[in-house]
């Protein structure tokens, strides 16, 4: 059994921001999240579009601004545990116990869950049934690992046309395959996806995904064009942009008080659970705005709270970080 100050169950932006403040305020951090990378939704789903929103900044590429929050928190040392899930929560005395998908197990001071959206699942692609080679992803933490590649892209959505603009200039080739003729991206990103050389295949499904002799990578794909039948496509990498399902996950069995899929949290953004807390988009109270900057705001108030549970001698306004030089 590990023992630390505070879990973080989110490695998001909500949940970086709250790593850092927790070793501001001197506390040990654990961050865990079932994706194996941290950046949470904007990782898996953003990570090339530019956000406007964020104070400080006029413009930041979503990539950027968690490699950003992560060299802030990286000064106070917190533990990353990606890839694992946060499964069960019991307690021993007045403190939380976490037991992790992996078997580890956490003795917390307290919990925070920035969760954002609950567990991602990647919606599958049918035509992927049964391939076990390598080739076939959901979202691409680097892009230069398919420099030179041959990529297709299923899907019509803003994350698909997001990919289609962050991979064309370090491609090979991109072909986008949809199987409507109208996209649900936003239409001006449509427009410059169009003007650029990619080929877009609309009324169409792939439906097999090659591979070399016996297995391995992914050498091409077979999609099936309404009214024209089949045509073989080269691929050395399939990026299925079909989406995400977000659900609770095994937080729903906690015994949290939920407003449908999102944590009821008061003004100090506790939880009704003891030395639980919930800040960011999967927190819920009258009033709640769903932005970054208010999930920042929401992990600060989650940690200073946090910090005087778990210490009562502490202050909760730990004073300006400015004034620590």
């Amino acid at each position: 059994m590990r023992e630390v100050d505070l879990a973080i169950v989110g490695a998001g932006p909500a949940g970086l921001f709250g790593a850092y403040y927790a070793g501001f305020r001197g506390l040990s951090t654990a961050v865990i999240d079932a994706l194996p990378e941290p950046g949470g939704q904007v990782t898996a789903m953003y990570p090339e579009k530019m956000i406007f929103d964020v104070a400080g900044f006029p413009g930041i590429r979503g990539r950027d601004l968690v490699a950003n929050l992560v060299e802030q928190a990286a000064q106070f040392h917190p533990q990353y545990l990606l890839g694992v899930r946060a499964d069960q929560l019991a307690y021993d005395g007045d403190r939380p116990v976490l037991t992790l998908s992996d078997g580890t197990v956490l003795r917390c001071g307290a919990v925070l869950i920035t969760g954002g959206l609950g567990s991602f699942t990647a919606r599958p692609l049918p035509a992927a049934e049964g391939f076990t080679g390598t080739g076939l992803v959901f979202f691409v933490p680097h892009l230069a690992d398919l420099a030179g590649h041959d990529v297709v892209i299923v899907g019509g959505g803003d994350s698909a046309f997001d990919w289609a603009l962050a991979l064309q200039p370090v491609a090979r080739s991109v072909t986008l395959v949809h199987r409507r003729e109208k996209f649900r991206a936003h239409a001006s990103t449509v427009a410059r996806v169009q003007a650029l050389p990619i080929e877009i295949i609309v009324n169409a499904e792939v439906t097999r995904i090659l591979a070399g002799d016996g297995g391995g990578r992914c050498t091409g794909v077979e999609v099936t064009v309404r009214g024209a039948g089949p045509r073989t496509l080269p691929a050395d990498s399939v990026v299925a942009a079909l989406g995400f399902t977000a659900d609770l996950g095994p937080l729903a069995d906690w015994g949290l008080e939920l407003d449908r899929r999102h944590i009821k949290v008061d003004s100090t953004t506790a939880t009704n659970l003891p030395r639980v807390f919930a800040a960011g988009d999967i927190s819920e109270y009258p009033g709640k705005v769903r932005l970054i900057a208010v999930g920042f705001g929401e992990a600060a108030t989650a940690v200073n709270n946090a910090a005087v549970i778990i210490d009562p001698a502490a202050h909760l306004f730990p004073g300006h970080s400015s004034d620590n030089g």
